[in-house]
């Protein structure tokens, strides 16, 4: 008998009411690309696949996944936890405040920052779509 292997993740997938808004955030955000087929239509015409499910491939895949509503996460609070987060990392502090601002003036809002602190210099963010994800300093 061969020996067994183990299954590969894929890619992470993130619920969301828009998955061409979100999409094309973190395409923004991260430099990916649409896996072919899924790239935004011409200005006008019907977005098929943005309705309802969309890959971005790269280093990192992610996949957007349409649902009907998206209770936001109260993080730090508990009431709804985050359930998933990106951890983003970037080389030093000018890189985090950089790629931070980018990520806000691509709709990101600050939910918490840590960038002072000399261990672990951080900011967690929400998306557009409410989903934490953390830029720090690795």
């Amino acid at each position: 008998m061969a020996e067994s292997t183990y299954p590969t993740v894929v890619q992470t997938v993130l619920d969301t009411t828009d998955p061409r808004a979100l999409a094309e955030f973190y395409r923004e955000l991260l430099g990916l690309d649409y896996r072919p087929g899924d790239e935004p239509p011409a200005a006008g015409q019907p977005d098929p696949h943005g309705a309802d499910w969309l890959v971005l491939t790269g280093a990192f895949p992610l996949a957007f996944q349409y649902v009907p509503e998206l209770p936001a996460t109260t993080w730090p609070g508990t009431d709804v936890p985050q359930q998933l987060h990106l951890d983003i990392t970037v080389t030093d502090a000018d890189e985090l405040d950089r790629h931070g601002q980018r990520a806000i003036d691509l709709g990101a809002r600050l939910l918490l920052d840590r960038s002072d602190d000399p261990q672990e210099a951080l900011r967690v963010y929400a998306d557009p779509a409410g989903h934490p994800f953390c830029l720090f300093v690795g």
